[in-house]
């Protein structure tokens, strides 16, 4: 396979529920080992959350309500440099829940959801196994996503249910390379700093 052809291969699986994993060539400071999980991506642009920038508002002084819901650490994450003034929700959805028949989410991959932050919580706390509230998102217009995949700006994965609501005690950027296929878990031990090294 070609370079090129790689790059289209590439396009092609990026989809909702894509992660995006930052290379350890970008280095721009809020997107430097971030994970992006992808909740859009079609013709007119891409959309999706970094899942491992926390902030240090809790979730209970900007939407008390989502508390009890909140996946641990109960704090809102910084979803990316779009918009931080307005608020996303992410859900887990528990096993055998059909996210059709309920009111107040929308299916963007398996069990993962995307909550409507007006629902009650209340409504939905039977449903969810928790949720992660993010200030933000990353977005992409169209083909420019697509441009930084040609750069080797990210590296490509499936994510899992886990990956939206890891503790605070794991690295999801290293977590995420670990189970990727040789040689990529190399990366995971890759330092922050490599001067420092």
């Amino acid at each position: 396979m070609s370079g090129g052809d790689d790059f289209v291969a590439a396009q092609r699986r990026v989809r909702a529920g894509t992660l995006l994993i930052a290379s350890t060539t970008l280095t721009e400071s809020i997107f430097a080992r971030s994970v992006i999980y992808m909740i859009e991506h079609n013709d007119e642009g891409s959309l999706g959350v970094i899942l491992n920038q926390m902030s240090q508002t809790a979730v209970h002084n900007l939407l008390p309500r989502w508390t009890d819901l909140a996946a641990s650490p109960r704090a809102l994450f910084i979803g990316g440099p779009v918009k931080q003034d307005s608020a996303l929700c992410l859900g887990v959805l528990k096993p055998g829940v059909d996210p059709g028949l309920i009111e107040g989410v929308r299916q963007v991959d398996g069990r993962v959801v995307l909550v409507d932050l007006d629902t009650d919580p209340e409504q939905l706390a039977e449903i969810l196994e928790g949720v992660r509230l993010f200030a933000g998102y990353s977005g992409w217009s169209s083909g420019q996503l697509d441009d930084e995949l040609g750069q080797d700006s990210w590296l490509l994965a499936s994510g899992l249910p886990r990956d939206i609501t890891a503790p605070a005690t794991v690295d999801v950027w290293s977590s995420v390379l670990r189970r990727q296929p040789w040689p990529l878990p190399l990366l995971a031990t890759f330092p922050d700093d490599v001067m420092g090294n």
